[in-house]
């Protein structure tokens, strides 16, 4: 019965196909100035689709979370390599976590951030956003802190319009997303929210390599 539950909450075969039924969701954005950022990594494919089918350009914004002291993947905050960052001050709270290791561990993830931005974009520029409309992508939102970094971000460069969008995301992560960016689409809101993993046939890592890819082919704007 277990399983069987699993294998009903399954919405989409891969992220391709959930950058596809998002496409149709999202049309309405459609515009010259129209910028899509997926978040690196498994945000760049959905991302791409999207990009591909508005005829918009493409491009990579890299976050990274903040472990919890002990417990890595827990998410207690998560920055981004153009500065944005995001503090759960209230889990911080909750697990007594000393405000050295937060500023400690954040600085290390910057630049960690950094270098991998780098590698992604190698000797282009950063694509401008001032005046855009910018539409940030991920795979599923969990806990919504990347998310949250990488909008506040984008927010501090003045964007004409701050769309986040997903293919599956927690009901509180979606609401809570609203304070950082003007709309916020998402195609399921299953609950309880289980692993974004969970919601997809296919969920394999994404490489630097493939990301690069997507970004070579999309990336006509900057391009030009």
């Amino acid at each position: 019965m277990i399983k069987r539950r699993i294998f009903e909450q399954r919405l989409f075969a891969d992220r391709s196909d959930a950058g596809r039924q998002l496409s149709a969701r999202v049309a309405a954005y459609a515009s010259p100035n129209l910028l899509v950022l997926g978040l690196a990594r498994g945000g760049v494919p959905v991302a791409a689709q999207i990009a591909g089918r508005l005829h918009a350009d493409l491009d990579a914004i890299v976050a990274r979370k903040i472990g919890a002291p002990g417990s890595p993947e827990l998410a207690i905050g998560a920055v981004t390599a153009r500065g944005g960052r995001y503090l759960n001050e209230a889990l911080i709270g909750e697990m007594d976590v000393p405000a050295d290791y937060v500023e400690a561990t954040a600085a290390s993830e910057v630049a960690e951030a950094r270098r991998q931005a780098d590698r992604l974009r190698g000797v282009r520029s950063a694509p401008r956003l001032e005046g855009r409309v910018v539409m940030l992508v991920d795979d599923g939102l969990a806990t919504g802190a990347t998310m949250r970094a990488a909008a506040r971000s984008v927010r501090t460069e003045r964007p004409s319009l701050l769309v986040v969008v997903v293919p599956v995301g927690s009901q509180q992560a979606c609401a809570e997303l609203r304070d950082d960016a003007d709309e916020v689409v998402c195609l399921y809101r299953p609950e309880p929210f289980r692993a974004v993993g969970l919601y997809y046939d296919h969920f394999e890592p994404v490489d630097d390599a493939v990301v690069r890819q997507f970004i070579d082919r999309y990336g006509r704007a900057r391009a030009a």
